[in-house]
């Protein structure tokens, strides 16, 4: 027999009664017959059963070895259709003989990398490019409004048309993951997105009504990618590789920032503002190709999930079935949902304002040329990459130690909101450029513990609504960087960086009572 036969059942034969005739002598007889037994296997794909017969000899060589000798003999069954009584034990049985399948199974590591994490890489490289193409206008915007003699009003009004377009597909794109899948949402976002960003220069030129317009239908695109993020990695990842999964993903939006803000000096200098938004937007199509041959929304509706992931996933992932319809009611019901959404605004004023206006405050403030104030915006966000990830293993080990989600979110988020505040305040202290830098640094680290808190806890609270309620609460966060954005170019116009700093400290502090007060790690809708 193959050692990769697979066992299914092992239960009385019925078509062979027990040999009960056999007279029962003592135990010094030569044998004792006892009741034949059966095994169905499949072999090369057919099913058949081996029938032993196990018979004791009384050799004192024998029994002091303690070995017991069996007479096999294999016999051709038909295999009907009823289902034995040892249906669960053939189960038991089933899921054993598969996972040692796969263990002798001899392959390239990349072949055994786990499939969920392939997922969580994808979504890591759609974020990147997510930000890439949304920060390379903050490096733009420089030359362009020399170009054509904008404001800081109009600048402030050009960057907060994005967020008008990003705020009208949150709460949809929430629905429409949770009820078609995260694969085809996100899939669609790209698209959309990269098309928007290589438009861009030819609406520049046509004038700043098509600039808004395009910027808004780029914000359209990318409106949905975090809902269907959420809803894919709640089908896919256990609760206790939450934390970290989620902070790599994010962390692909500060490394595409990184990224963005690296490069696209160097493009500007050498082939022209336009180049950014050209080659930037033709990234997408290469992500959506490898995204199109390797993702599925579920683990179900992938064919190649090797049999023990699949168990894994299954057994400890808190999504499962797919929504039909979503109970508003109960949802804006509970406080821990409120909770998210007002901490999501009071977070996302702080982070967006400083990534779209953090060039403008090198350029004017620390007086660094456009190069420069590329390079130096690089220093934070690369922070906020390593600092996510490294509170993303914080937060699971803390949960894996014995430590109640909810009090991993509220210290997680605790650090995100007041970690940012405090640094933000030394900016009006310091004399040096390398010393506002070093706090731009610490204050968007600090930040990036939020992932293990408050981007972590729709999941927490919600696994079956994880798309809409991310798209709920960040919609609040849009909003506030519709408004944070624009009004900090009045603010800028009027008054000075430091009264727009303390606007973010407020919202900030805010933001750490209403979390510690209301927020929770306990699922609370089902």
């Amino acid at each position: 027999m193959s050692a990769r036969a697979l066992l299914y059942s092992f239960s009385p034969k019925p078509n062979i009664p027990p040999d009960i005739s056999a007279s029962r002598k003592s135990f010094g007889s030569e044998s004792r017959p006892q009741s034949p037994f059966r095994i169905r296997v499949r072999v090369n794909g057919q099913e058949q059963y081996c029938v032993f017969r196990v018979t004791e000899r009384n050799s004192v060589r024998r029994r002091r070895c303690g070995k017991v000798c069996a007479d096999v003999k294999s016999e051709r069954y038909e295999i009907s259709d009823s289902v034995p009584k040892s249906v669960k034990f053939e189960e038991a049985l089933n899921d054993v003989v598969g996972s040692n399948e796969d263990l002798e199974s001899v392959g390239p590591w990349w072949e055994k990398f786990p499939k969920r994490w392939i997922i969580v890489v994808l979504c890591f490289s759609a974020f990147l490019l997510c930000n890439m193409d949304r920060v390379n206008m903050s490096i733009a915007i420089l030359p362009m409004s020399a170009e054509f003699n904008w404001n800081p009003t109009t600048v402030g009004l050009i960057q907060s048309s994005f967020f008008c377009g990003y705020l009208l597909t949150q709460i949809a794109g929430g629905i429409w993951a949770d009820t078609v899948g995260g694969k085809m949402v996100l899939g669609f976002g790209v698209v959309w997105w990269s098309i928007a960003t290589a438009l861009t220069p030819v609406a520049a030129k046509l004038g700043l009504p098509f600039l808004l317009f395009v910027r808004a239908f780029m914000g359209i695109g990318e409106g949905v990618a975090m809902p269907a993020m959420n809803n894919i990695l709640s089908k896919w990842i256990p609760v206790a590789e939450r934390s970290r999964s989620l902070a790599l993903v994010y962390s692909g939006m500060y490394l595409g920032s990184v990224t963005g803000l690296a490069f696209s000096p160097f493009l500007i200098h050498k082939f022209g503002w336009p180049s950014v938004f050209y080659s930037f937007g033709s990234l997408g199509t290469v992500w959506f190709a490898i995204w199109l041959n390797k993702a599925h929304s579920s683990p179900i509706e992938d064919p190649q999930l090797r049999p023990e992931e699949k168990k894994l996933i299954a057994t400890s992932c808190a999504s499962k079935e797919p929504v039909k319809t979503i109970p508003w009611g109960r949802i804006l019901s509970k406080a821990p949902v409120w909770a998210l959404i007002v901490s999501h605004f009071c977070h996302n004023w702080g982070t967006f304002i400083l990534l779209t206006w953090m060039p403008t405050y090198y350029n004017q403030v620390l007086k660094f040329n456009l190069t420069e104030s590329g390079l130096l915006c690089v220093l934070p966000w690369l922070t906020m990459a390593l600092s996510a990830n490294a509170g993303g293993w914080i937060a699971d080990t803390l949960v894996s130690k014995g430590v109640s989600v909810t009090r991993v979110r509220k210290i997680m988020q605790t650090i995100g909101f007041l970690g940012p505040a405090f640094f933000l305040t030394q900016l009006s202290h310091v004399n040096s450029p390398a010393m506002a830098v070093l706090c731009m640094a610490c204050s968007q680290g600090t930040d990036a513990f939020s992932q293990s808190g408050l981007y972590s806890n729709h999941q927490d609270i919600a696994p079956r609504y994880a798309g809409v309620l991310l798209g709920l609460s960040n919609t609040a966060g849009v909003l506030a960087g519709v408004f944070g954005t624009a009004a900090t170019g009045y603010i800028l116009q009027h008054g000075s960086w430091d009264d727009v700093f303390k606007v973010s400290v407020g919202l900030y502090l805010t933001g750490t009572v209403v979390w510690n007060l209301f927020s929770t790690g306990e699922k609370i809708l089902d």
